[in-house]
């Protein structure tokens, strides 16, 4: 049988405390962690109010280095009922956008990136 639904992504973090302050202000809520990789790593999941845990914060022990996020990886997209209050209210958190938002295409959403403290990319949609 096939796949049903994405269950999680997981992206591997340097700095615990940034990356939850990063995603918290997004709307995140921490629900679980756990160590794993016989007791070499903390992964952290996280979940939006209403939604399950789909995002998944690995922790390395003793990585100090970044990690390349390569030129595979493209970005982990957020609805958002109104981007311009968003953006807003991330910018008092100095959360930026890397641009101002535009519209994606013809009859598109309004768009446009933010970039957690690892350097991944997450596209914010407005979908009022």
């Amino acid at each position: 049988m096939a796949a049903t639904e994405i269950l999680h992504t997981c992206i591997r973090v340097l700095d615990e405390a940034r990356s939850l302050e990063f995603y918290t202000a997004l709307g995140f809520e921490e629900r679980d962690r756990k160590r794993v990789g016989g007791d070499t790593a903390t992964i952290i999941f996280l979940g939006l109010p209403g939604d399950g845990n789909r995002l998944e914060l690995t922790l390395n022990d003793g990585r100090a280095e970044p990690y390349d996020v390569g030129t595979g990886y493209g970005h982990i997209a957020l609805a958002i009922p109104n981007l311009e209050q968003e953006l807003a209210r991330l910018a008092t958190l100095e959360i930026r956008p890397e641009r101002a938002p535009y519209i994606s295409g013809p009859g598109g959403s309004l768009i446009c990136f933010v970039g957690d403290p690892d350097g991944y990319r997450i596209e914010l949609i407005e979908k009022g």
